[in-house]
């Protein structure tokens, strides 16, 4: 009888004042004691009010019945059909919906739909893979700040490959402790290639210049980033340097110059063919027979055999300790050794490996400089401090 009277009194009825109807009869649906016969007419009514002309009504039901498993389900499929904003809450929270169902909804391509998956609790590897391919940008950053998403890595480096150059992603993405180091690198690239283009775009610096200055930034951090490395990760990110075209002369080179050991004998081995302990067994010989045999097999350039030679000898009779600055600093004694016996050897004024090395030892200089301030800096700010207590 009540169901009979709400069915002639909606048809007339204005719309806010259906909407409310509609969810005190959803309500009543799912927590009174409604009898079988009930029950069925006021499910009946609300299949009817999937059609209702307003959208105020529709999204009363996804309201009510997203975050339940008593929610008749021919109701919640149709709902996850209508329009964006009504389908979301349903997409978003209902348990009624399998992967499926989810991955359609990501699919459709509407930003709101994907959005709401993104955001369940939890997500499977299945959908998280979905969205990661075919998810807008907003829907990959809702999935990447969702702690109950699972995401598998190859979700995880696709989403890198298709919104690595936004802002957020990479803030999203940077401080996970999940994330493989070769993806952490590909984030780098991204950043370095997003920078380029955009001072190019603007016209402050030539293509060449801004490349290049990216180039020398995003080597800089490559070698930061396997200072941080631990030595299960190096065979990884060395292959995706090699990967990705990123394993050059230049890199190496400054690798050496920084005292990174790891990488650069990681990079011989990729390179060379020759397993990673014989390559650190013939970096750190002192007779050095084999190195020139090893740096040739690598393919590495020939004029560029003189710094590479310099930087090993310097290493095995001095080492790479005493030296201020973190391990992915150039080291300044190292370059400056290095660049003195090129010059030396060097037969054009304008020598590229010369050129080079100078702005390596501008560089290190600049970076010692920067050092030695801070810590002047520092112990001043120690004595006031020590002034102060003492006064008091």
């Amino acid at each position: 009888m009540i169901v009979r009277q709400f069915l002639q009194w909606v048809s007339s009825a204005p719309a806010g004042d259906r909407a409310e109807a509609t969810s005190a009869l959803a309500r009543a649906y799912l927590y009174s004691d409604l009898t079988e016969q009930d029950r069925a007419a006021a499910e009946g009514a609300m299949v009817m009010l999937l059609d209702d002309p307003s959208p105020l009504v529709r999204r009363a039901l996804a309201q009510v019945f997203a975050g339940s498993e008593d929610a008749p389900p021919a109701i919640v499929h149709s709902l996850v059909t209508d329009q964006p904003h009504i389908a979301a809450p349903i997409l978003e929270r209902s348990p009624l919906l399998l992967d499926a169902d989810l991955i359609d909804a990501v699919g459709s391509g509407d930003p709101v739909r994907q959005i709401a998956v993104a955001s369940r609790t939890p997500v499977g590897c299945a959908v998280a893979a979905a969205i990661a391919e075919v998810g807008t940008a907003a829907a990959c950053l809702a999935l990447l700040e969702n702690s109950d998403a699972e995401m598998a890595p190859f979700s995880i480096d696709r989403i890198v490959a298709r919104h690595g150059h936004l802002a957020p992603i990479r803030d999203a993405l940077l401080p996970r402790d999940d994330i493989a180091v070769s993806t952490r690198h590909a984030l780098i690239s991204s950043l370095s290639e997003t920078l380029a283009g955009f001072v190019t775009a603007r016209r402050w610096l030539s293509s060449e210049r801004a490349e290049q200055i990216c180039r020398e930034a995003r080597e800089k951090a490559t070698v930061k980033l396997a200072a941080e490395t631990s030595e299960d990760e190096m065979t990884a990110l060395v292959r995706h340097l090699r990967e990705s075209g990123q394993l050059t002369g230049g890199l190496i080179l400054r690798a050496i110059l920084s005292g990174q050991m790891a990488l650069f004998e990681e990079a011989l081995a990729e390179l060379s063919g020759v397993p990673v302990s014989r390559v650190a067994g013939i970096v750190r010989d002192r007779r050095g027979s084999s190195f020139r045999a090893l740096y040739d097999r690598a393919g590495l350039p020939a004029v560029a055999y003189p710094a590479f030679r310099a930087a090993v000898e310097t290493i095995r009779e001095d080492g790479i300790a005493g030296d201020p600055g973190g391990a992915s600093r150039l080291r300044r004694r190292i370059v400056e050794r290095v660049l003195a016996q090129c010059e030396d050897a060097a037969i054009d004024e304008i020598d590229p490996l010369v050129t080079l090395l100078r702005r390596y030892a501008a560089e290190a200089a600049r970076e010692e400089a920067r050092l030695f301030c801070e810590e002047l800096v520092a112990q001043d700010r120690i004595c006031i401090d020590v002034e102060h207590r003492d006064a008091a």
